[in-house]
């Protein structure tokens, strides 16, 4: 079945580059227009606009820091001025702790962790979905993580941040169903992005990350394709559906 997004706008968090800009892409590729969000690179998230554009789908970029209320709240109101309504939310924009154990993290680092992935999700969702209850059809997709399986230790901002967003996914599932709006979670495992080469290096001491092919599901290290090709199925017709629903793209464990 051909996914067909024509007539549908997306907004994407973090679609400057690595996941969210392989998102913001695939759902272009299948008609749907992209509000590319992004919070301090500028260029990165032009270059993202361009391509799509390309593909002769609108595209517009705007900065906020998704975790700020205040200017989520003015960037939605743009998006719905520009575009005239959100079909799509994708709540992807995150950040990494830094490692270390509950004793030793600094409280400063935690709230912004569980702010980005937490708050920011809420703040975002709170806004799009006045709107999105009058498109017919919405969904509302968090890119969680597989640390959620896990729990791992040295990781407590990141579990918690990752866990609650996993959480108010699966309320917002029972809440806005009865509106045709659908909410699901896509949970990668190491990724080849710029973040996930930085934790492969602190984690492991491996400089490439594609050292790690060998070792990996399929022989190789999940790409940031891999996630988008879930989500875009999710938010698509191809899923009547499936709603309060977590893949985990780490190639089955």
């Amino acid at each position: 079945m051909k996914v067909d997004l024509s007539g549908r706008t997306a907004l994407v968090t973090g679609a400057s580059r690595g996941i969210g800009k392989a998102i913001a892409l695939s759902l272009a590729e299948a008609g749907a227009d992209i509000a590319v969000n992004y919070r301090r690179d500028a260029d990165a998230a032009a270059e993202t606009v361009a391509e799509i554009q390309a593909m002769g789908r609108k595209a517009k970029a705007y900065s906020a820091s998704v975790e700020n209320w205040d200017e989520d709240e003015a960037m939605v109101a743009e998006v719905l001025k520009d575009f005239g309504g959100i079909g799509i939310l994708v709540n992807n924009a995150g950040i990494a702790s830094r490692g270390q154990s509950v004793a030793d993290t600094d409280p400063a680092e935690m709230e912004r962790v569980v702010r980005v992935h937490a708050f920011g999700p809420h703040y975002l969702s709170k806004l799009v979905i006045p709107s999105m209850r009058k498109e017919g059809r919405g969904d509302i997709i968090m890119i969680s993580s597989v640390a959620t399986l896990g729990m791992a230790g040295r990781g407590g901002p990141y579990n918690m941040g990752k866990a609650a967003m996993e959480a108010l996914a699966l309320t917002l599932a029972k809440e806005e169903r009865a509106y045709g709006i659908r909410t699901n979670i896509v949970a990668p495992s190491l990724t080849v992005t710029e973040m996930g080469k930085r934790l492969t290096k602190a984690t492991t001491g491996v400089d490439d990350i594609h050292d790690l092919d060998a070792r990996s599901p399929f022989g190789r290290v999940s790409t940031p394709e891999d996630v988008a090709a879930a989500v875009t199925w999710l938010v698509s017709s191809a899923n009547p559906y499936a709603n309060g629903q977590k893949i985990n793209i780490n190639g089955g464990g």
